[in-house]
């Protein structure tokens, strides 16, 4: 699975080459502000779309262990962002200073590898690519350097070569992280993103945990509750809107608290990664893998069989149901963080947001068949969903 809009949200989307199974893809939906515990809105996360099978059932005021522990990080970023600390300059921008000031015409390091950046990102995110060029440069630059490093990280565990990669690769990649938000990059790519850290408040630690959501990956096929699921969901795609958002912006006039705002990013990238899973059943079913919350399937009347058979009820169609209403809460949830985001920012998130937000759509046109049907949102309504997303981001307030 992989992780996501915006930054975050683009990340979301499968790449040609092959299809990311779970975490939304990340980049970036931006909910952007992209991708945070979409839950509550406000600075209080008191109410949630949390849900188990009732997904309408009244909100309540308790967070669960899953939820408290990805609002700490919520909280670290939303302090960062407000004490900014000032720039620190990475050796790449050193080289790249020295050169300029020497009158030294050259290749410009940090520059070719802000551009290989948004080769990629428009390669395999072409709308979010798009929506990025109404974005000032530096922030452009930025959101595609995490994507970048977003789409390598899936890679890891979703790519041509996952069946080589071991927990101690991934301690290696963890390692390498550190290194680059020390302005020790590894390479090009790499120094892209040391750059981006060096300039925007962005915290480590969705970072990391975007790498834990991948260790999950090597070893965890099943998940017991929504809970479980959830910090998965956090781990793989809600850490995007935490890694954008600072970059992003948050609307000079919001008065929105950053909290906030970080919370309906994280919604996004919880709604992105929800509606991949229930949109992948069968193919993560013929890979052994269940991500749907087993307690509720039980509740269903539904067993781990009735997943691996594939056959479509009425026990799986409410069930189903239940599913794709929570996530269209947690859509709703992020779609109200939009218009606190920068201007300039708005329309990339918006765009992606309801471009995924259609998927659950087609299940549904599918009859609730997503063992052996793939539900996918066509070009043409694509195309026309793209200015009437520009035009809300517009007058967005």
């Amino acid at each position: 699975m992989a992780a996501g809009s915006s930054v975050v949200w683009a990340a979301h989307h499968p790449s040609p080459s092959h299809s990311h199974h779970h975490r939304p893809r990340r980049v970036v939906l931006l909910p952007p502000p992209p991708p945070l515990p979409a839950r509550r809105g406000g600075a209080s996360l008191a109410r949630s779309p949390r849900a188990s099978l009732a997904a309408a059932a009244p909100a309540v005021a308790v967070r669960t262990a899953s939820e408290e522990a990805v609002y700490e990080v919520v909280l670290r970023q939303a302090a960062l962002v407000k004490t900014a600390a000032p720039q620190r300059t990475t050796r790449w921008a050193e080289e790249e200073k020295k050169e300029e000031e020497e009158g030294v015409v050259g290749w410009g390091l940090l520059g070719d590898a802000y551009d290989r950046c948004g080769e990629v990102c428009a390669e395999y995110a072409k709308t979010f690519y798009l929506g990025t060029q109404l974005m000032t440069p530096e922030r452009r630059k930025a959101v595609w350097a995490i994507y970048v490093w977003c789409r390598r990280t899936d890679e890891l565990v979703d790519g041509p070569n996952a069946s080589y990669i071991t927990p101690t690769a991934l301690d290696r990649w963890e390692k390498r992280l550190e290194d680059l938000f020390e302005g020790r990059p590894y390479d090009m790519y790499d120094a892209a993103l040391s750059d981006t850290v060096s300039k925007f408040p962005v915290d480590i630690q969705p970072f990391k945990d975007m790498i834990e959501g991948m260790r999950l990956d090597l070893w965890k096929s099943r998940y017991m509750t929504f809970d479980e699921l959830y910090l998965y969901c956090y781990y793989v795609a809600g850490t995007v809107g935490l890694m954008t958002v600072p970059v992003m912006g948050i609307a000079p006039d919001s008065k929105a608290s950053t909290e906030s705002v970080y919370n309906a990013a994280l919604a996004l990238g919880i709604a992105n990664q929800l509606t991949n899973i229930l949109r992948d059943v069968g193919e993560d079913a013929r890979r052994g893998r269940i991500y749907l919350p087993l307690d509720e399937l039980a509740q269903a009347g539904l067993t781990e069989e009735d997943i691996f058979r594939g056959k479509v009820t009425d026990k799986w169609r409410r069930f189903m149901k239940g599913q794709i209403q929570r996530a269209r809460l947690f859509f709703d949830e992020a779609e109200k963080g939009v218009a606190h985001l920068d201007s300039a920012s708005r329309w990339p998130v918006l765009a992606s947001l309801w471009l995924y937000r259609q998927i659950l759509d087609a299940i549904e046109a599918n009859d609730y068949n997503n063992f052996t049907k793939r539900a996918y949102v066509g070009k043409a309504k694509k195309l026309l969903s793209l200015p009437v997303a520009y035009a809300r981001a517009a007058v967005a307030s």
